[in-house]
């Protein structure tokens, strides 16, 4: 190849090239095709220019009426339990109560033995006000101990050998952050925990996975998630032992995706726990030989850089906290605690956490679902802006789940830099929605549920996760029912609140570059050459307008430059 001057170069030929379909560059900005050389974006534009890089070991990618976009990165989920459920007992996929009996009954069947049964995934709205008893599991397996998170893993189902090992009796007390579930008559436990009681019971009785375990269930949430075209992700419950586990892979050079760890906080404990973060960022800063996610490292990897604050409870079992009482009593006890819900983590300690982390460099991943966790939240990050001056702008922090939102709040998010990180494939109408929600909030309320079109035309940026496994991982059924706020196998329902339904492109660009943003991953959910290459390709161009966004699938999936995924044939 001649230069303008006369001398002579060498073209650097393509790993990959991809042509055929429309390459999304940015919004309004499409290019006929894209080159891949040595894990970076190489060319973008006409697809005469680009095919000029394909030399004798260029793999070519023909894909006609396909689109080409920046991988999806998820900016809420639980890999680590989701693979691990996947390996067990995986009851997310199952019709109700009757195929979850059978699925534990053959797993039971499937792994003799005296060991725990465990895994999870079943759905509140297949019981009597959202609670299983004990007595169906120990039909199926009566002689082994059962726990079996529920899809939100705000509860747990146990069987009467589960509460046997624990010592849990009619006369042990409720912990201060959850709930046993007992009978009204009786007074005996009924095999439903509430969350801190589920979370203890996990904590203190069940078996704790080994490191090679929990490897094993990342390995297996990766592949899924690649499947899926999600390229990148934020974990959002970071333990030591799970740390641990990605610091292996990572050793392994077995994690191919960039993912950002939200360190847990412990709600039991106060603000002597930064400490031991700091530690646990720098063990994982060391390990990449990186400054950090919030340095704007773009390297595939863990990156220990953000907290994660559970700061309330969700609605339908009355422990997401309110700003006035819910609407009914739920069938679960008379405490007062629960007319207005619980707060994990106290308004005052919440702002002074968030200040300190902020100045620590930490971004803050807090869990709201109702409106006085939302304001406690915002409280929190305006007490850090106080204190820490604009330096908190460079900070990712965001609001996750944010059922509830009071219209005063909705403005608030753009003027403190909080991202609203959306789980999108909550807001439709179904039975957990219309039959354990909307009773116990009251039409009222149920009219400021997940404000993401309030949000984004107040200025806020949005960032969307997926939370799987509590539902599915999928971005392509995530973005359709954001921009339908309908269910997609049921698209006859009537939308949910469809003044905050979000355009294709905002679903889109909230799913890529917004949840890149939070993760400060700057090579993340864009294209653009020199950059890191992190792909997909949709097998329809969903942004025609043409195909709903769910009945499209990815066929291709490239991380860092390498084929993940690949159904091109």
């Amino acid at each position: 190849m001649a230069r303008s001057d006369g001398t002579i170069t060498h073209m650097v030929h393509a790993d990959l090239v991809i042509t055929g379909a429309r390459v999304r560059v940015a919004r309004d900005t499409w290019a006929e095709a894209v080159a891949v050389q040595a894990g970076r974006v190489q060319a973008l534009g006409d697809a005469r220019d680009v095919l000029d890089l394909v030399g004798p070991s260029t793999r070519v990618v023909d894909a006609p009426a396909g689109l080409v976009l920046p991988g999806f990165v998820d900016a809420h989920n639980h890999a680590p339990q989701a693979g691990l459920n996947q390996l067990r007992v995986w009851l997310n996929d199952a019709s109700g109560p009757a195929e979850y009996l059978r699925i534990v009954a053959d797993y039971a069947a499937a792994h003799p033995g005296d060991g725990w049964i465990l895994g999870g995934g079943w759905s509140m709205e297949h019981f009597p006000g959202g609670n299983p008893r004990r007595e169906d599991l120990d039909a199926v397996v009566g002689d082994r101990p059962v726990f079996l998170f529920n899809r939100d893993v705000h509860g747990a189902w146990v069987n009467t050998a589960a509460l046997r090992a624990a010592g849990i009796t009619r006369d042990t007390p409720d912990p201060a952050d959850g709930r046993i579930e007992r009978d009204p008559v009786t007074g005996e436990p009924t095999g439903s925990l509430h969350e801190g009681a589920a979370y203890s019971f996990e904590e203190h009785v069940v078996p704790a996975a080994g490191p090679g375990d929990v490897a094993a269930g990342i390995l297996h949430a990766q592949q899924h998630l690649h499947r899926l075209g999600v390229t990148s992700w934020q974990d959002a419950w970071v333990t030591p032992q799970t740390q641990q586990a990605y610091v292996s892979l990572v050793a392994e050079g077995l994690l191919r995706s960039r993912v950002v760890g939200a360190l847990w906080w412990d709600r039991h404990r106060g603000l002597e726990q930064i400490d031991e973060l700091v530690e646990r960022r720098a063990a994982a800063m060391s390990l990449t030989g990186a400054a950090g996610a919030g340095d704007g490292h773009e390297i595939p990897g863990f990156h220990a850089s953000t907290v994660k604050i559970m700061t309330d409870g969700v609605l339908e079992n009355g422990t997401g906290a309110l700003l006035e009482p819910y609407c009914l009593r739920h069938a679960h006890g008379e405490s007062a605690d629960l007319d207005v819900g619980l707060t994990y983590v106290d308004a005052d300690l919440l702002a002074v956490a968030v200040t300190r982390l902020d100045q620590l460099g930490f971004s803050v991943h807090m869990h709201t679902i109702g409106d006085r966790a939302v304001r406690n939240a915002l409280d929190a990050v305006a007490a850090a802006h106080s204190a820490n001056g604009p330096s908190v702008a460079r900070r990712r922090h965001h609001l996750a789940h944010i059922q509830i939102v009071q219209p005063q709040d909705v403005r608030r998010f753009a003027e403190l830099g909080v991202v609203a990180n959306c789980q999108t494939f909550w807001a439709k109408h179904e039975p957990q929605m219309d039959d354990l929600t909307v009773p116990f909030i009251g039409a009222e309320r149920a009219q400021l549920q997940y404000p993401f079109e309030s949000l984004r035309r107040a200025g806020a940026t949005l960032a969307m996760g997926s939370d799987w496994p509590v539902t599915t991982a999928d971005p392509l059924q995530q973005i359709e029912v954001a921009v339908t706020r309908r269910p997609h196998d049921a698209r006859a329902v009537e939308p949910l609140l469809p003044a905050e339904r979000l355009l294709l492109d905002d679903a889109v660009d909230a799913f890529t570059a917004g949840s890149a943003f939070v993760n400060h991953d700057p090579a993340g959910g864009v294209l653009r050459i020199g950059g890191r290459a992190d792909l997909v390709v949709v097998d329809t161009d969903l942004l025609a307008g043409e195909v709903a966004p769910a009945d499209a699938r990815i066929v291709l999936s490239v991380v860092s430059g390498a084929v993940v995924h690949d159904l091109t044939g």
